[in-house]
């Protein structure tokens, strides 16, 4: 084994403080020979400087079924597969969630056509960390670092340098410097590998701001295709798989996702209906910033500028917004009307917002995008958003009832800031002749909004209950169920929100003239 780094970079490894993390000692006391590594991604965050809230570990010189027998003495324990020999390993009283505890493996592909499922896994408790390292995808992935009792003493001292050794065979330390994605050895073999690992590289370059290795870059969009292949009728990268990729990289960083999925032909492997607002042409008196592909980057560059985070208290994003707005304007190449062709006075794209809605909720259905646990995402959401997204456009805000702002707004508070976020995101891209974009409409909302919002009950970020119920109505005024009840509902809700009416007998009396 090659020891590349006996580092003198401080690394933060305070978490292996943590209770959990005890069973290190207790598992090198048991087994002296045994070799203990930190691997992967978390060697990468370490040396980033990240938070680390958990570990992936590789155990050399066990054997699995002892590994497993002293494993489940600590805490619950599960066999991943008999074949990968990897444990997922919890504690007992841990506040973590489970952790991969593994023997070194090879991995070899049996036919390259890049599923993960077609490998060939041998398991060898003496097989060198090297070795182990050889079968990861990128270089900043493909490091290691050997613990010990001692080492991790002379960590915590914080005053000794060089007691942590990292593994590097592959230049990751170097890669980390440069700031570069690189597979490990020949790019087209990783990725025939495992074709998601495309995807992965693409997530990377956005978290973690780093440029993608040319080679690697131009095996990406040679290959990207196949992530559409089949074996039978199965998927050989599932849309599960391809949903949690896509929504993790443009959330990290919409635009540069936007650029990449471009470059890469993601766009045009995934959605390539998105492929069409390319060149599609917008009037000039409202879009001087150009066509409806770099209208909707700019939409997407207005959520990390400076003024985004100024308006908006929570200036967070999340997968809804981004996807909202990457799809918001879908419909237009496809209702686009010209007075050339068509006959109208101007540019137009009638009812886009209706097709586009349908259209991005076919997109994101086909994509699975509400697959990936760790994201609150609904189609339901998305075909709102996009097709109420030119709500100021239809209406003043000062004249907008206040029950149509409770119902976009007020009724899932985390939702209507995402619609709120999105319509301000689209109004700052779109800029007229004069090169500033008109927030007039957007301004007005704000306020009317701010004023309803007093009305909020502040824990649950939604307005004060309905004083009148349909009850009230059928049981005071003797009216029968029925579309008749729906209605005055609304008009006595109206005028709670407006102001008109504070108590239920002020309402009951209100509502009589509209019997």
């Amino acid at each position: 084994m090659t020891i590349k780094n006996k580092s003198s970079v401080k690394l933060n490894v305070s978490f292996l403080r943590r209770k959990p993390f005890l069973f290190i000692d207790k598992l090198i006391k048991e087994f002296p020979k045994a070799e203990v590594y930190i691997v992967g991604g978390p060697v990468r965050d370490l040396l980033l400087g990240l938070e680390i809230k958990d570990c992936d570990f590789v155990v050399r010189n066990v054997k699995g079924k002892k590994l497993e027998i002293f494993l489940k003495k600590l805490g619950k324990t599960n066999l991943v597969g008999k074949y990968f020999g990897v444990f997922k390993f919890k504690p007992k009283g841990s506040d973590l969630p489970e952790f991969d505890i593994a023997l070194p493996r090879t991995e070899h592909s049996l036919n390259f056509r890049g599923q993960y499922k077609d490998f060939d896994v041998q398991t060898d408790p003496k097989l060198d960390i090297k070795k182990d390292l050889a079968r990861r995808d990128f270089t900043i992935n493909a490091m290691a670092i050997k613990l010990s009792r001692q080492s991790r003493r002379d960590a915590f001292d914080g005053t000794k340098k060089g007691s942590l050794e990292i593994v590097d065979e592959f230049g990751g330390m170097e890669d980390l410097k440069n700031k570069i994605i690189k597979t490990v050895g020949k790019p087209q073999n990783r990725f025939k590998e495992d074709y998601s690992r495309m995807l992965r590289a693409l997530r990377f370059s956005c978290q973690l701001d780093f440029e993608i290795d040319k080679n690697t870059l131009a095996t990406i969009k040679k290959l990207m295709p196949h992530l559409n292949d089949k074996k039978g009728k199965e998927r050989i990268v599932p849309f599960e798989v391809i949903a949690k990729e896509l929504l993790k990289t443009f959330v990290a960083s919409p635009v540069k996702a936007f650029d990449l999925y471009d470059k890469t032909n993601a766009f045009k492997t995934l959605m390539p209906e998105i492929l069409r607002m390319k060149k599609c042409p917008q009037p000039k008196k409202w879009h001087c910033e150009g066509d409806v592909w770099q209208h909707t980057r700019l939409s997407l560059q207005r959520l990390t500028e400076s003024n985004f985070k100024k308006k908006f208290k929570d200036a967070s994003i999340n997968a809804e917004l981004v996807i909202g707005l990457l799809l918001h304007d879908i419909g237009k190449p496809y209702t686009l009307k010209t007075p050339q062709k068509d006959g109208v006075d101007r540019l137009r794209s009638n009812e886009h917002d209706t097709y586009g809605a349908k259209l991005a909720e076919k997109i994101c259905r086909q994509l699975k995008l509400t697959s990936p646990a760790e994201f609150e995402f609904k189609i339901e959401n998305i075909v709102m958003i996009i097709q109420k997204h030119l709500l100021l456009v239809h209406g003043d805000p000062n004249v907008m009832r206040n029950t149509t702002l409770e119902k976009y707004f007020f009724k899932d508070h985390v939702l209507g800031q995402t619609f709120l976020k999105l319509i301000y995101a689209d109004a700052s891209a779109t800029v007229p002749p004069s090169g500033k974009p008109d927030m007039t409409l957007f301004n007005k909302l704000t306020k009317r909004l701010a004023k309803l919002e007093k009305l909020s009950l502040k824990k649950e970020k939604v307005l004060t209950k309905s004083i009148v119920t349909g009850d009230d109505l059928i049981k005071s005024l003797k009216l029968k169920q029925g579309p008749q009840i729906g209605k005055l509902l609304n008009i006595v809700r109206e005028a709670q929100l407006s102001g008109k009416i504070k108590t239920k007998k002020q309402g009951l009396t209100y509502i009589k003239k509209y019997i």
